[in-house]
């Protein structure tokens, strides 16, 4: 039996049947609904263990009126669908929804984004999709990396994230032989960079990294990487950028958890297997942009670009 709101005439009915003394059960049958509605109504409206008809009518009025409050509006909608459109999470939406007065649930957003794709609507596309993650075999052999330092001698701050300027480094791969993306995250401001490059060759990479870190080169003071070969210029890339080179540990990638992270994010944009060929650079400068934009919780929904700028002021 589907639930259904209480009309006036079924409360006189209980209010008559529990005067001639029937049980909860029996009021149930009478009025045709199930014995829970009968248990909530009499929980709800009663006072000191009495059920009084005025009472009860007047506090489900309330209580209707009330709810009507919180109707979503049609301005929230549109914002909802606006900032859907630039990939942003319904967690996400919701915080900043909150701020601007236009107040709406992660719940309702999903159950929007629902009606609209039964509709034939293309809101859930974007959402972000689950990727699984390749995982390297216990036997594989990985040539060692040249004077590579371990993260167990960096130093403590780093972990805290209480300054500008750690960073993590790692590489996105599109289909065999057609490029690859290298990514760098910045621990305190959630900043990511990405830069499309045609090979994971160790100089490719490693010119790369200096490009896309130099602008910055005043706030980079560590860098972690992970055990690949494409990293093996460490050392040229701590000299031109002045900074501190650490390793994480083999298979630990959740010791760069951060990029991991935000490469996840990235696949939205560049799926596995991708062939990067057909990728503009204009294409990965958008994809950074948006994540870049998306409030992020640990930030307490601030956008990490709008974060990273106002840290670079106060710097």
């Amino acid at each position: 039996m589907s639930y259904q709101q209480l009309t006036e005439g079924q409360r006189y009915q209980i209010f008559t049947l529990l005067a001639e003394g029937y049980s909860q059960s029996a009021i149930a049958k009478r009025v045709s609904v199930h014995r829970s509605t009968i248990c909530r109504e009499l929980k709800r409206n009663s006072d000191d263990s009495h059920y009084w008809l005025d009472r009860a009518n007047t506090l489900s009025y309330q209580r209707r009126s009330q709810a009507s409050k919180y109707r979503i509006s049609q301005d929230t909608i549109w914002f909802v669908e606006m900032v859907l459109g630039w990939d942003w999470s319904p967690e996400q939406i919701s915080a900043i929804a909150k701020r601007i007065d236009l107040p709406v649930s992660p719940e309702w957003i999903y159950q929007h984004i629902a009606r609209n794709k039964a509709q034939g609507g293309l809101l859930y596309k974007h959402l972000r999709q689950g990727h699984k993650r390749y995982r390297r075999g216990k036997h594989t052999v990985r040539k060692p990396i040249v004077n590579s330092v371990s993260i167990d001698e960096r130093p403590a701050i780093v972990d805290t994230r209480e300054r500008l300027g750690d960073w993590e480094a790692d590489t996105v791969l599109g289909k065999q032989g057609t490029g690859v993306l290298v990514t760098l995250a910045e621990r305190k401001s959630k900043l990511y960079l990405v830069k499309r490059v045609h090979s994971k060759e160790a100089d490719v990479v490693k010119d790369a990294i200096i490009e896309m870190l130099m602008p910055y080169k005043a706030h980079v003071h560590t860098i972690t990487f992970d055990n690949g070969g494409e990293f093996a210029g460490h050392e040229a890339i701590a000299a031109a950028l002045d900074a501190k080179a650490y390793f994480a540990h083999p298979y630990s990638s959740w010791e760069r958890g951060l990029n991991e992270n935000f490469n996840g994010l990235l696949r939205q944009y560049v799926p596995k297997g991708t062939d990067l060929r057909q990728v503009s650079d204009e294409y990965i400068e958008q994809a950074q942009t948006r994540i870049n934009l998306r409030p992020r919780k640990c930030l307490e929904f601030r956008q990490p670009k709008v974060f990273f700028d106002e840290l670079l002021q106060a710097a």
